[in-house]
């Protein structure tokens, strides 16, 4: 069974006006018509529609009236489906969201991802398959209203994808219990890995392992990459190698280490990487400096620009310290910072100069 809806219908499926029992039921329902003319009007031309209906499994679901007109105003189509296709729909949410309460506000905010699926067994077989993978029911509920593309995809095609990554993890000496705890990650991060080939991630560890990386580092990459594995081509990072190597005149074994505390090198657009050592470089930092800790390249030019102002107002020096007081999160940063406040603050004890006591 499927249902799903484009934002036109062809002509051959609509009427010549829009239906007038439409049109009166959604006004006793306070909803936004203009609002429906405006983004979706070929709603209103359908023959059939279930306004009343819709509305009152909404209702008896706890969803005020003003929920009920907000639904449908953002997802018109939702009008459109039977009735027993919405019941379908909720019995199936239910397994990861039990309480209609909180059901209903899932839909108010994401009713596309509700009213719009495309195949409900699909989605009722992938619920059940990440359940059995770990992911407990508030993660699947987010997948579904943030990813709800992959609940599309049938079962055997997500697993297959979860197989050739369990696969590779175990190749490179990785266990079956960090791999469960690594894919419940990787998944509740960047669902969209599923929709990926697994001819893409075997061609990226293929070139990890080209560029002289061990198994043990590889699987440490993978840990630190997560979905960008997926991102990754091999032109992208030939292009940062090559930048790496040469801005930093480092070797093979260098190299390595780089890309180990930045993994960054491997995805990021080399104009990108140009731009952000050019500010560090603005900054006071030097070339050794950022080869040391390279993971600074991810923080954004406007980001080290201000932690480089806030720490010169110390009157201190980039270029005379580690520039690993720039890195970090901000929480991270916070502490550093404090820390060379407090040094600064802190008078230098003479151990030789006389001590001043009154008597």
């Amino acid at each position: 069974m499927k249902f799903t809806f484009s934002d036109s219908a062809p002509d051959s499926q609509k009427c010549a006006t829009e239906n007038k029992t439409t049109v009166d039921n959604l006004y006793k329902l306070s909803v936004n018509i203009k609002k429906i003319r405006r983004l979706k009007s070929w709603v209103l031309h359908k023959d059939v529609a279930y306004v009343e209906e819709t509305a009152n499994i909404l209702k008896e679901m706890g969803a005020s009236d003003v929920t009920v007109a907000n639904i449908l105003e953002s997802c018109p189509e939702a009008f459109l489906q039977e009735p027993a296709e919405i019941n379908t729909q909720k019995s199936t949410w239910n397994l990861v969201c039990p309480e209609d309460k909180e059901l209903i506000t899932l839909i108010e905010k994401f009713p596309d991802s509700f009213f719009t699926c495309k195949s409900p067994t699909d989605q009722r077989d992938n619920i059940k398959y990440f359940q059995d993978l770990g992911l407990n029911n508030k993660i699947v509920s987010r997948l579904l209203t943030s990813a709800p593309q992959i609940f599309c995809n049938q079962v055997e095609s997500n697993k297959k994808m979860v197989d050739a990554l369990e696969e590779n993890y175990l190749s490179l000496g990785g266990t079956r219990g960090n791999f469960k705890t690594w894919i419940m990650k990787l998944i509740s991060q960047d669902p969209f890995v599923l929709s990926n080939t697994t001819k893409t991630i075997n061609e990226n560890l293929k070139f990890l392992k080209d560029l002289g990386f061990h198994d043990e580092k590889v699987l440490k990459l993978l840990s630190k990459l997560k979905g960008f594995i997926f991102d990754l081509n091999t032109g992208t990072m030939e292009k940062g190698v090559l930048f790496t190597m040469s801005t930093f005149k480092c070797n093979s074994e260098e190299l390595r280490e780089m890309v180990m505390k930045c993994p960054a090198l491997l995805y990021y657009s080399v104009p990108l990487l140009e731009e952000r050592l050019q500010v560090l470089l603005l900054e006071g930092a030097s070339i050794h400096q950022v080869k040391e800790c390279p993971n600074v390249l991810e923080l954004t030019p406007q980001i080290v620009q201000f932690r480089a102002r806030k720490i010169k107002q110390l009157g201190r020096r980039i270029q005379d310290q580690s520039i690993e007081v720039l890195n970090g999160t901000k929480k991270d940063f916070e502490v550093n910072y404090g820390k060379l406040q407090v040094g600064k603050e802190r008078p230098i004890f003479n151990p030789v100069a006389p001590l001043h006591v009154e008597e």
